[in-house]
């Protein structure tokens, strides 16, 4: 903070300061960087269903976004039925870590799967998905995901380090699926 305080000086006596303090304003707020001293917890998210994307903070500091938390359970939702279920916000914590883990916190991740209803999951399982008949993706607390330039073996091996959950490696389907449920892997 001492920085901006002597640029704010500096402002004051050089009217060339100005612009400079406005791009190092600007630049405080981008990836993650404190605003108002608080962590920004960033998710860009690309659904391979629906072809909808989301880039949004949905966690500043120790503080959840209602309204972040909202727009994730909508884009989230049964793309099968449109039903929307509230997520467990440790499931975006998890894919936020991940991220940072494999060194692509800024990355787009494919969302393959989110919320999943009981009819959703019964017609996966009976058509041959290896679907799990009481999934976590029942009770929005699962996503199964890949990240375009991440093998699917490196992002399981980083799920599995991180201890935080279940961990499903579905290498010819090309996707993984993390869970904040017990820890397990398949």
């Amino acid at each position: 903070m001492s920085l901006l305080k002597h640029f704010i000086s500096q402002s004051r006596k050089s009217l060339f300061a100005l612009p400079l303090l406005i791009i190092l304003l600007c630049a405080g707020t981008a990836n993650g960087a404190p605003v108002n001293g608080m962590k920004e917890y960033r998710l860009r998210l690309f659904h391979t269903h629906t072809g909808e994307r989301i880039d949004i903070v949905y966690r500043r500091g120790d503080q959840y976004l209602p309204e972040a938390l909202d727009q994730l359970d909508h884009y989230l939702r049964d793309h099968r039925t449109g039903t929307v279920h509230h997520y467990d916000p440790r499931v975006f914590d998890l894919l936020h870590d991940l991220t940072a883990d494999l060194g692509e916190p800024d990355t787009e991740v494919n969302v393959i799967c989110g919320y999943r209803t009981p009819w959703s999951n019964e017609y996966l399982r009976t058509h041959g998905h290896g679907v799990a008949s009481h999934s976590l993706h029942m009770q929005a607390l699962a996503i199964d995901i890949r990240i375009p330039g991440v093998k699917t073996s490196d992002l399981r091996d980083a799920a599995l380090a991180m201890h935080r959950g279940g961990v499903g490696y579905y290498s010819s389907s090309d996707f993984v699926h993390v869970d904040v449920g017990r820890e397990r892997r398949w």
